[in-house]
């Protein structure tokens, strides 16, 4: 009987990344090891590198695979090369950590090898931490949502966007859900793109009410797809492009083309399958260019003018100014007690 490898040597963007335990078994549904894994990386580099390249990420690490319990680490750890690039992050509370940065492959390797299986991405380079370059519409499935309706949804945020002379670029979440990125120009920090994500949340809710909602609450929602709109708030982390997510099939976080919308399934596209995508497709998200928030920012200024108030903050962000009460609408009618 063959013994298990105990570690293989993999060589990525000019460093040599050891391999621990090549052979563990990561992904139970088709048997592919923690190798496969960083093999599927190799395949994706030059679409990765474009999607999330110098760009913090936070680790979220698997030591037993798919199946098995994770833990978050944003800290990077003591011990670890000396060419491995880190920047400092904080956290809503104002907690700083030393967080890795994706700066080339070896980087994405040396992390897998710790038993990370994809990336939560910053919406910010490491070099410029101040302003956020992408607004991330998460169409998020409520209970009782299906694929075609978030299909639907989707359809109806590319139809906004383009009104308003922008353009997205869409990943299935690897899950459930879809995303749309609005690549931006480095001028805007995160609490101006998210108040834009805001002003879309609740436009995309007006032109369809019965299928779209931008309530935060969930009592609220009912079977409607959620605009979570502050996945744009500061410090906030989305499921990167090309990243893997811990499912027993590996499925891939990955981006399509427009076109593909009507045909295009999240449970097919997996590490299997999605490097012979990118080899006879090519990257989907190639002509992603830097837009102008501005006609967002128009929205968000009618809304205003309209006298919205911001919408509500999640519950680990300090009370921000113009923010309604965190409380949900079910408790604020509760009647006082007798």
């Amino acid at each position: 009987m063959t013994p298990p490898l105990q570690r293989v040597p993999v060589e990525a963007a000019g460093q040599t990344v050891d391999i621990t335990s090549p052979d563990k078994v990561f992904f139970p549904e088709r048997g592919e090891t923690k190798l496969d894994l960083v093999r599927y990386y190799q395949a994706v580099e030059e679409p990765l590198m474009a999607a999330m390249g110098g760009r913090p990420v936070l680790l979220q690490r698997f030591p037993n695979g798919a199946t098995g319990s994770s833990f978050f680490q944003k800290r990077v750890p003591d011990s670890r090369p000396d060419w491995l690039r880190t920047t400092l992050v904080s956290t809503p509370n104002g907690t700083t950590s030393n967080a890795l940065v994706a700066a080339d492959l070896a980087h994405v390797l040396w992390a897998v090898n710790l038993g990370c299986l994809g990336f939560h991405v910053w919406p910010n380079r490491a070099d410029d931490p101040d302003h956020a370059d992408e607004m991330r519409i998460d169409l998020d499935p409520s209970p009782g949502v299906t694929f075609e309706m978030l299909r639907e949804a989707a359809h109806e945020t590319d139809s906004l966007l383009r009104a308003l002379g922008l353009v997205g670029w869409p990943k299935t979440t690897g899950n459930r859900g879809i995303h749309v990125y609005v690549r931006l120009e480095a001028r805007w920090s995160s609490i101006e793109v998210r108040a834009a994500a805001v002003a879309v949340a609740r436009e995309l809710e007006r032109r369809r009410p019965d299928l779209i909602t931008a309530a935060w609450w969930k009592e609220e929602r009912g079977s409607r797809v959620f605009v979570d709109f502050n996945q744009n708030a500061p410090h906030k982390t989305v499921f990167g492009a090309w990243s893997v997510r811990a499912r027993p099939g590996g499925q891939v976080s990955t981006p399509f083309r427009w076109d593909e919308l009507e045909t295009i399934h999240p449970d097919d596209l997996t590490l299997a399958s999605v490097p012979e995508r990118v080899a006879s497709g090519g990257d989907p998200w190639a002509d992603c260019t830097a837009q102008s928030l501005e006609p967002l920012e128009e929205l968000s200024r009618r809304d205003a003018e309209a006298g919205l108030a911001d919408a509500p903050w999640p519950p680990v962000y300090p009370k921000m100014p113009g923010e309604p009460p965190r409380v949900a609408p079910s408790r604020a009618r509760r009647p006082p007690p007798q």
